[in-house]
């Protein structure tokens, strides 16, 4: 493999691992074992059936568990300590087919920082972006969602191998977009629940919009300041006596 071939294995292999590791793994192994990809020495394990055969298992139950609402958050939170390792291993061993003149030790440290970096990108993204769907009531945004990040894995790893430019192209604008879209993302979120942690805020927000609508209850002065709690009489009042 070239230089840009093995950059584009590195790169792509971590993102795709930050949104789907076992698609990830099952397609670069089938890829590898058909004649389609080499990959380096360090990622022959992919081609390995047995590895294929529990990459194929786990991402039929990933395969379910990402279209149910609330069960899709669960799993990205506990995939958040599987999926960031794994890309960060997956450059690092197609680096390791790469001859960079910087020493070993250097270049793995450098691929595993650079991969970490990568897989956490795309799997905040991934993750910030099911959280956010999962306030609306409806269930079927995660099921489109689930095959809309599928299609996008499928579609990267097919990229990097037959096309390593195009995804160069590619992986640059999903740059530009997570510095746009993660922090509103996030954003969104900490508002929802914020509001759900904090109900006295919600019933805070949802009273000043009735009143600056005009749709609230008129609002009574019980205290005793600023005006009489009672509304004013017709009844004139007689002077003393």
């Amino acid at each position: 493999m070239g230089v840009i071939e093995t950059l584009a294995l590195g790169m792509g292999g971590a993102w795709a691992s930050g949104v789907n590791l076992y698609g990830t793994v099952v397609i670069l192994g089938l890829l590898n074992n058909f004649g389609l990809l080499d990959l380096p020495p360090d990622l022959q394990v992919l081609g390995s059936w047995w590895v294929l055969a529990l990459a194929m298992f786990l991402y039929l139950i990933e395969f379910v568990a990402d279209k149910i609402p609330i069960v899709d958050s669960v799993w990205d939170a506990i995939h958040t300590f599987i999926r960031i390792p794994a890309g960060a291993l997956l450059a690092a061993g197609a680096m390791s087919g790469l001859d960079t003149g910087m020493g070993d030790g250097l270049q793995t440290a450098i691929a595993l920082l650079v991969g970490g970096t990568v897989a956490a990108g795309s799997h905040f993204t991934k993750a910030g972006s099911r959280a956010a769907i999962n306030t609306s009531p409806e269930p079927f945004s995660n099921s489109i969602a689930s095959v809309a990040e599928d299609v996008a894995v499928f579609g990267a790893l097919y990229t990097v191998v037959f096309h390593p430019v195009v995804f160069f192209a590619l992986f640059a604008l999903f740059v530009l977009l997570l510095i746009w879209l993660v922090p509103k993302i996030w954003r969104f979120i900490g508002q929802v629940f914020g509001n759900a942690r904090h109900p006295s805020v919600a019933y805070t927000q949802t009273r000043a919009q009735q009143a600056s609508t005009g749709t609230g209850l008129p609002k009574l002065n019980l205290s005793g300041a600023g005006g009489s709690a009672l509304p004013p009489s017709d009844k004139p009042k007689l002077p003393p006596e």
